[in-house]
């Protein structure tokens, strides 16, 4: 909002009878007081909750910010955590739920899970799928009844009291991207509490195969972060 100038306009000079003057005191006085009754307070441009020309208070923090939406855009580190996406720390208020969620991987999508970690935060905990090679991948994360196994339809043994399936799409073999796939253990330098296992179960036309074995059903919700690409998984304490 402009502030309106304080450099006196420039005038003719004019003679005012006594009694016209106290007049024009008078009303101007008068258009003063309600002025100042109209809004309440006198405009303070330091003032944050005095509205912007957009019609939102100034200082209000940008979508980005807010609590997640299904899709969340990249975002930079928070707090020193080079995986904190939209929310953090005590915003773990975020959107989740426990239906299925899913994304497209673009369409030069070629990569190659290089890393996969967990971490405890406050109210959620998360997991990163950091991969390598070119495009961004697609995902579908979803409960299962049973962690099976694509191709072989092997049954994979998946600690916890419930499994969260979560497929990358727009993956390829080592040997087409050039890049070692993780084969450590998600867990072994993180002590979490809803997280019981995380399993990488490999390749296969295209898809990569990740089960995260939970000590039950939580609301979760999954998002992009880049440079480097990575699918965050997080899963909210109820």
């Amino acid at each position: 909002m402009e502030l309106a100038s304080t450099t006196p306009r420039r005038v003719r000079a004019r003679t005012v009878r006594p009694v016209a003057h106290a007049v024009v005191v008078i009303a101007c006085l008068g258009l003063l007081v309600a002025c100042d009754e109209g809004d309440g307070h006198t405009a303070d441009p330091s003032d944050e909750t005095t509205l912007a020309s957009s019609g939102a208070p100034l200082g209000a923090p940008s979508d980005d910010t807010a609590s997640g939406p299904s899709t969340p855009p990249t975002s930079a580190p928070v707090d020193g955590d080079e995986d904190a996406g939209p929310t953090s720390g005590a915003e773990a208020g975020f959107t989740a739920d426990t239906s299925p969620d899913e994304a497209t991987a673009s369409d030069d999508a070629l990569l190659t899970v290089t890393d996969v970690r967990a971490a405890v935060h406050d109210g959620y905990e998360r997991v990163v799928l950091e991969l390598g090679g070119t495009g961004t991948p697609g995902w579908r994360a979803e409960y299962v009844d049973e962690a099976v196994q694509d191709g072989s339809g092997n049954v994979v043994d998946v600690a916890g009291g419930a499994i969260l399936s979560v497929q990358l799409s727009g993956t390829g073999y080592p040997v087409d991207t050039g890049l070692d796939e993780f084969s450590g253990d998600p867990l072994a330098s993180t002590s979490t509490d809803l997280v019981t296992d995380v399993v990488l179960d490999g390749t296969f036309e295209g898809y990569t195969q990740v089960f995260v074995g939970l000590d039950e059903v939580h609301p979760f919700r999954v998002f992009l972060l880049e440079d480097p690409v990575r699918v965050v998984v997080d899963v909210r304490t109820d």
